[in-house]
C-alpha cells in the first residue's frame, strides 16, 4: 500500500473523507428506496443476508458471527422462522444441532430486492453520466474496494 507522509494535502483529504462519506450514504439510502418494504429489524436483515451470503448455519455460529449471545439469537431467529423466512433442519455432521437457512419464498423475494436496486442504479448510470464518466466511476469503485478492504 502507498503511505505518503502527512503534509499540506490533509485538509483536502479530510473534505473528500466527509463529502464520500455523505455522497455514499446518500446513495446507499436512494438504493434502499428501490427495495420492497418489509418488517425486518436491523437484526433480522443482517441474519438473512448473513444466510444468504454463508450459507445455512446454527444458532451458535450466527451469534458468534454477528457478535451476539446465543440466547438474544435464538431469539431473532424464532421471529423469522414465524415469518416462515427461515427454516431448521437437523445438522447431517450433527443430529443435535439444527442448521438454520433461508425459505426458498424469502430467497425470491431477495433476489427481487436485489434487482430492482440494481435496475434503478443501471438506469440512474445510463441517464446521469456520459460513457466517460461511466469509466471514471468504474476505476473509483476499484478504490472504493480497496478503502472497503483496508
Amino acid at each position: 500500500m502507498n503511505r505518503h507522509s502527512p503534509g499540506p494535502q490533509i485538509p483536502q483529504l479530510a473534505a473528500l473523507a466527509g463529502e464520500l462519506r455523505l455522497s455514499l450514504g446518500k446513495l446507499v439510502r436512494r438504493v434502499r428506496e428501490q427495495a420492497h418494504p418489509n418488517d425486518f429489524t436491523s437484526a433480522q436483515k443482517s441474519v438473512l443476508l448473513r444466510l444468504d451470503r454463508d450459507g445455512p448455519a446454527t444458532v451458535s455460529a450466527l451469534a458468534r458471527a454477528e457478535g451476539v449471545r446465543p440466547q438474544s439469537m435464538r431469539v431473532t431467529v424464532a421471529a423469522l422462522e414465524a415469518m416462515a423466512a427461515v427454516s431448521g433442519k437437523p445438522d447431517p455432521a450433527d443430529a443435535r444441532q439444527t442448521l438454520i437457512s433461508l425459505s426458498p419464498g424469502l430467497r425470491k423475494t431477495l433476489q427481487a430486492s436485489r434487482a430492482a436496486k440494481e435496475d434503478w442504479l443501471l438506469r440512474a448510470l445510463q441517464a446521469q453520466l456520459s460513457p466517460r464518466e461511466q469509466a471514471e466511476l468504474a476505476a473509483a469503485v476499484k478504490l472504493l474496494q480497496r478503502l472497503a478492504d483496508f
